[in-house]
């Protein structure tokens, strides 16, 4: 059937529904035969793709190159195959396992988190208006939109008001679309020009509608364009980016110095034999193997990976759902959080406390009529928090809505607009029509010339308006939310309803006033936020007094800061308002380019900026900032779009959570860094050191050895020092610049040196080792490496603080350190290990000196610290 060519009627019949939707029971059984409301993903690299895409990097194949040599080395020069090949293999498969693994466990996050995030749908079943996953619609549901609004499939509009939709991504139009729900004529219409159709993959962008869904899912104009998409998000992060940019100058820097070593080994083979010989090459290969697998940080990548995608897991726990993993760094240096109030800062439980009218009745009628709010027949209300409170006010004075709308039904409105911040309803009464228009008092005021007043209608003074606008300030001084309500009767429906063509010579009827209380927690978290060095900023569409009263109250207000209205700033110039922007706090009575304007002014004031919001009109401003912030319960479609966290609670207080996060996750991954670098750094060191000292194309380690430490002594415990708690302290500190790098405040100058202390201490062991054998050296050099690395991580857990005065407990690198320690002994005790990794059994005064210099890296690093600290103070 083309819907766009049949009555609504039709439409109705032809899907099997009905203007009040489907049953509960009906919509499970077309779900189950249709399937789930969403576009077929694409097909995903099998298990054996994935692990094969493990063996693409450079470090990897060069490894196994190792392995092949030696192999060929050992069968020509003693017939078999030498333990290292195993070995070498072996940490290479485990190595790829612990890849496929690691991708698993991130995809899994990232589905588990979409699912958390996923769109939701206002649909009518069993009669009733509910909300439910976009996933679960089938044809023949009847759905409810409003502006801001994705429409969730391909639908038939039954009934519209002012609608228009943004197509573009169906039609390349960037102008919204006209809609209504008339019958179109013709054979083929195009899709641009369906005005009483509603696709998948567009959004309302003014008024309201009512639509029966007539396909779903691949079914959909979407999904015949589509065929297959993938929504995961797999950009890079900035942090990434730059790590994956220093792996590549390290991999550059490394294979350089590893052709110079060879090369230096080849010239005293020339030197001291006069030739050449394969058995001596391929010893000085396996030497600059050795080094590229010191100065290789293999791990770091999934280190990173791993540290952030369990950040994202618990921000997810804490309310807060990442969307994007930029906004994980950007949190940690977040310097103006930009804040909704209704919701964000306060309760979002709206309820009418006061009224200033001369009919109570007339006044709760023309509220609950002139809104979109429904009550269910449970009592409760479905709508937005203000309307929710306009109908649950007229309910307590004994007016029910579903029983008015019966009695006066709505045959037209003017939809709410931010511009005229008001709204009108046209209804059918016995005796003609009446209207009804709430919205802010200072605007509907404007567009009223008479005034219900003791049982009658006479024309409004001007002294009457001052005396309504002074008990306005009144209640706004009370931080109560004003709205107005008026009326105006009809014999015959007009024929203009347009908001110019109904909103004029209006009656006065009275005002309401609502409060939304402030959220208990946020008073502490604006408190946190000062202490953080964050600057709350308060934008609002309320009265500026309401504002200014709510912003009092939690601390936002502060000494010398103002309060600005929308139409003040306004007549502000661009320049001006930027080299003035901090001195402002509230903003009041805004308009969506004001939150442009704020938001855009702190950026360049060079200060990170997030925002927060709900409506479609927050979007723009929003995707402006460096961290947009959706609104999980209240949001609209769009603006959690294009958010890059979105909150499953609306609660500013989680924001600041988020935040302390955020600036945790960055810190541990700096401490990973810090600590995989001068790991790898203090291995480099070692080799070289050995090529220069010791020559005769000997190494104090083999592949093998290096592999062991980077994968058992290096990995386990940089992942666990990405689950460390955050440092006492930290929200007490100035946000970092955004501009900082990862080696800034120190960390390169600190992996210098304690990668040259802790090679230091292994040569030391090496030599002392090697007065028995060069093997045993070796082995004192391997164990003092290994124990040196555990420690580190301890080390590691604070990057200034001392160890010994941390409060908190890391019982995973606790466990991770024990791992490492367990996995390491057998290699050393156990003869069998001990031949394939070429070690030797040692005195127990040798192994107790070997033990003792890698413990000696704690007390080396605590004394620097000591000094540090206290040259920090001064």
């Amino acid at each position: 059937m083309k819907h766009y060519l049949e009555t609504t009627e039709n439409v109705l019949k032809e899907v099997e529904s009905s203007a009040s939707g489907l049953t509960a029971e009906e919509a499970a059984k077309r779900l189950e035969k249709v399937g789930r409301n969403k576009l077929d993903e694409a097909p995903k690299p099998t298990l054996l793709a994935r692990f094969i895409e493990q063996f693409k990097n450079p470090m990897i194949l060069v490894l196994i190159a190792a392995a092949v040599i030696s192999a060929v080395t050992g069968i020509i020069s003693e017939g078999k195959l030498d333990a290292d090949v195993f070995i070498i293999l072996f940490v290479v498969i485990a190595n790829a396992v612990l890849g496929v693994y690691q991708e698993n466990k991130a995809e899994s996050a990232i589905e588990a988190l979409q699912a958390m995030s996923a769109a939701q749908s206002k649909v009518y079943r069993s009669g009733e208006l509910v909300v439910i996953p976009s996933s679960e619609l089938v044809p023949g549901d009847v759905i409810a939109l409003e502006a801001g609004d994705n429409v969730p499939a391909d639908c038939r509009i039954l009934e519209a008001a002012a609608l228009k939709a943004e197509e573009s991504a169906l039609t390349g139009e960037s102008v919204p679309s006209d809609k209504e729900s008339g019958v179109l004529s013709g054979e083929e219409v195009p899709l641009g020009d369906r005005k009483n159709m509603l696709y998948m993959g567009s959004s309302i962008a003014y008024g309201r509608a009512e639509a029966v869904v007539v396909a779903t899912g691949m079914k959909t104009e979407m999904g015949k364009i589509a065929g297959a998409i993938a929504n995961a998000d797999d950009d890079e992060t900035p942090l990434q980016k730059s790590l994956d940019q220093l792996s590549k100058i390290l991999s550059i820097a490394v294979l350089v110095i590893c052709v110079i070593i060879l090369g230096l080994n080849i010239v005293q083979m020339l030197v001291r034999n006069g030739s050449i010989t394969l058995p001596g090459f391929l010893e000085s290969f396996m030497i600059a193997v050795s080094l590229a697998v010191a100065a290789i940080p293999e791990g770091l990548a999934a280190v990173v990976t791993v540290v952030l995608s369990i950040g994202v897991t618990n921000m997810s726990k804490r309310g807060a759902i990442i969307r994007r993993l930029t906004a994980v760094e950007a949190l940690g240096c977040a310097e103006v959080i930009c804040s909704d109030k209704t919701g964000t800062l306060t309760q979002n439980k709206m309820t009418v406390v006061h009224e200033n009218t001369d009919d109570k009745e007339l006044l709760a009628r023309a509220m609950a009529l002139c809104c979109d709010a429904q009550l269910n027949s449970d009592d409760t209300v479905t709508g937005e928090p203000t309307e929710a409170a306009l109908v649950a006010y007229a309910h307590k004075c004994g007016l029910k809505k579903y029983e008015m709308e019966a009695a006066t039904p709505r045959v037209a409105e003017a939809p709410f607009d931010s511009l005229r911040k008001m709204m009108s309803t046209v209804h059918k009464t016995e005796n003609g029509y009446v209207q009804y228009t709430k919205g802010a008092p200072d605007e509907v005021l404007k567009n009223c010339t008479h005034m219900f007043k003791e049982g009658g209608v006479r024309i409004m003074t001007e002294s009457d308006r001052l005396e309504i606008l002074r008990r306005n300030k009144e209640m706004a001084d009370q931080a109560l939310r004003v709205l107005l309500a008026a009326y105006r009767e009809y014999d015959e429906l007009p024929s203009d309803i347009s908001p110019e063509g109904l909103e004029h010579d209006l009656i006065y009827i009275g005002m309401t006033g609502m409060i939304d209380p402030v959220r208990p927690e946020v008073k502490d978290a604006i408190g946190l936020c000062r202490t953080a060095g964050i600057r709350p900023v308060m934008i609002t569409g309320d009265h500026r007094d309401t504002a200014v009263a709510i912003a009092k109250e939690l601390g936002i207000l502060g000494e010398g800061q103002q309060a600005l209205t929308g139409a003040e700033l306004s007549k502000i110039p661009d320049d001006e308002f930027n080299a003035h922007v901090q001195d402002y706090s509230v903003y009041a009575r805004v308009q969506p380019e004001h939150k442009v304007r704020i938001v855009n002014a702190w950026r360049k004031k060079g200060m990170t900026t997030a925002m927060t919001g709900d409506g479609v009109n927050d979007a723009p401003s929003i995707k402006s900032a460096d961290i947009g912030v959706g609104m999980g319960i209240t949001g609209t479609d769009v603006t959690k779009n294009v958010a890059d966290m979105v909150l499953t609670d609306d609660n500013f207080a989680t924001i600041v959570g988020a935040v302390e996060e955020g600036r945790r996750i960055y810190d541990n991954i700096r401490k990973a860094i810090q600590f995989l670098l001068s790991s790898n750094l203090s291995e480099v060191l070692c080799i070289l050191a050995a090529t220069l000292f010791i020559g005769g194309g000997k190494s104090i380690f083999s592949p093998v050895h290096l592999l062991w430490i980077n994968l058992i002594s290096d990995c386990f415990p940089a992942i666990a020092l990405g689950m460390e708690p955050a440092e006492q302290g930290i929200m007490s500190r100035k946000p970092r610049s955004s501009n900082s790098h990862i080696f800034s405040d120190g960390l390169g100058i600190n992996l210098l040196w304690q990668g040259a202390v802790i090679a230091a201490l292994t040569f030391v062991s090496y030599l002392i080792g090697s007065q028995t054998s060069p093997e045993a050296g070796t082995t004192m050099a391997f164990i003092t490496l290994c124990v040196c690395e555990m420690l580190h991580a301890w080390n590691m857990r604070s990057l200034k603080g001392s160890i010994f005065t941390m409060k908190s407990r890391n019982i995973v690198l606790i466990g991770a350190i024990a791992l490492s320690a367990v996995l390491t002994i057998p290699v050393l005790f156990i003869p069998a290990l001990r031949n394939m990794f070429s070690l030797e059994a040692l005195t127990g005064m040798n192994y107790l000196w070997a033990f003792a210099a890698g413990a000696c890296i704690v007390p080396v690093v605590e004394i620097v610290k000591f000094f540090q600290r206290a040259a920090d103070k001064k």
